[in-house]
């Protein structure tokens, strides 16, 4: 069972965009095109959390975690590693996922730069903050190819279009 706790600054809300229903099917995607969907069906408890936040936390968050003195589009941030989230479960514990923390100013220039919706730039980086606590990176070339790969899987399934179509 996956249960995601979201936390939406007002900057965020003024859209007029259901964010619950956004993050929980942008999450449920990603887990689907993973190596592992059945965290899905399974009766424990699987939790992450997400922050839809300002570009000021953002900041402070990559400058304090990654020494990066800026706002970023998204950070993860894992609390489990990949032989957890494979294995049998050994207590009836939540498995946490661990955090995700979106820019509300970076995903909506991003968008506006890329000439797209701001909610399906949200949802990507939803999709790609969620690979990130399951394990994916993009780090070298050949996990950069698997993660995208896995993110366009998941965003056809909730009918957006390929973002890394225009970059190619």
């Amino acid at each position: 069972m996956l249960d995601l706790v979201l936390e939406t600054d007002p900057e965020w809300e003024s859209s007029g965009t259901d964010w619950a229903v956004v993050a929980d099917r942008a999450v449920r995607a990603a887990v689907s095109a993973s190596a592992f969907p059945q965290l899905l069906a399974t009766e424990r408890l699987v939790e992450l959390s997400m922050s839809l936040a300002t570009d000021d936390d953002v900041h402070t968050l990559n400058e304090q975690w990654r020494g990066k003195d800026k706002p970023t589009n998204v950070l993860s941030f894992p609390m489990t590693d990949a032989d957890e989230l494979d294995a049998e479960p050994s207590s009836s514990l939540p498995l946490m996922l661990g955090d995700i923390i979106l820019a509300h100013g970076v995903c909506t220039r991003e968008a506006d730069d890329k000439g797209i919706a701001f909610a399906d730039h949200a949802q990507h980086l939803m999709v790609h903050g969620t690979l990130h606590l399951l394990g994916y990176d993009h780090l070298e070339d050949e996990q950069a190819e698997a993660m995208e790969a896995l993110e366009r899987q998941a965003l056809a399934g909730l009918g957006i279009a390929d973002p890394y179509r225009a970059e190619a």
